[in-house]
């Protein structure tokens, strides 16, 4: 007989059963921000962290990658002279940071979660085992991975996809500050075009900013649809598991 999930908060009732089962969110650390300028919004955080609540609540199994850019930006650091390999370290450890902090929320709400980083630090969580990650997500935890690939001149985007392919994951989400990918940033140019289909081939081709070329490459490779969507719009993760709401999705052309 299968385990039961870990999650003890509350169960949210809904007609329609999720689209996948198993999920990878990919989270920008300025989306940790709020209205901030840098660092840590405690608001955001817990709106981000109930989100992800409801969608376990679901019974989806979740693991996440956060970025660090609201703490350090390697590529910034590297372009005013810092080695960028040692800047690109200096940025692995912010994406520790935040995942330590969105840890802490998710278990206020009664969330079991893991944070597993590809650089050791035995004192504040798990080092990246894959086996381990994978079991953990089978007993209803969420995993959120820190540290990027461990390697520099790899973006946490690169890293959402070569996990979300290790840990076997249905789809990849990508929570942005926008409701899906549009032709330009809709918050300086009002007339960009919006999509809700595009595939990975269109991405390249148009140069959208969605994610780096070689997240986009690895996950046409592991036939792995992108969704793109708001990840401040309350409930909205929740919608997308059901495919409702708005979002864009990148796949293979049908």
């Amino acid at each position: 007989m299968s385990e039961q999930p870990a999650y003890k908060g509350p169960r949210i009732e809904l007609n329609e059963q999720p689209a996948y089962k198993r999920v990878l969110l990919k989270i920008s650390g300025e989306a940790l921000m709020g209205r901030r300028e840098y660092g840590l919004d405690s608001e955001t955080v817990q709106a981000i962290a109930r989100d992800i609540g409801d969608v376990v609540a679901l019974g989806v199994q979740v693991c996440l990658v956060i970025g660090g850019g609201n703490i350090f930006r390697g590529v910034s650091a590297a372009a005013s002279g810092m080695d960028r390999a040692q800047a690109d370290y200096i940025g692995m450890l912010a994406t520790v940071m935040n995942s330590l902090a969105v840890q802490s929320a998710l278990e206020k709400r009664d969330v079991p979660t893991r944070v597993q980083s590809a650089i050791p630090m035995a004192s504040v969580c798990e080092p990246y085992i894959r086996r381990r990650a994978e079991r953990h997500m089978e007993k209803g935890r969420v995993v959120i991975f820190g540290a990027g690939t461990g390697n520099p001149f790899f973006t946490t985007d690169t890293a959402a996809a070569l996990r979300a392919a290790e840990m076997k994951c249905d789809a990849l989400l990508k929570g942005t500050q926008v409701d899906g990918v549009y032709s330009a940033d809709p918050r300086r140019f009002p007339d960009a075009e919006r999509y809700d289909e595009l595939t990975y081939l269109d991405v390249l081709s148009r140069d959208l900013a969605v994610m780096d070329a070689a997240a986009i490459s690895l996950a046409r490779e592991n036939g792995l649809p992108i969704l793109v969507f708001n990840i401040h719009a309350s409930g909205a993760f929740v919608q997308v598991m059901r495919g409702q709401g708005r979002f864009t999705r990148i796949t293979e052309p049908q």
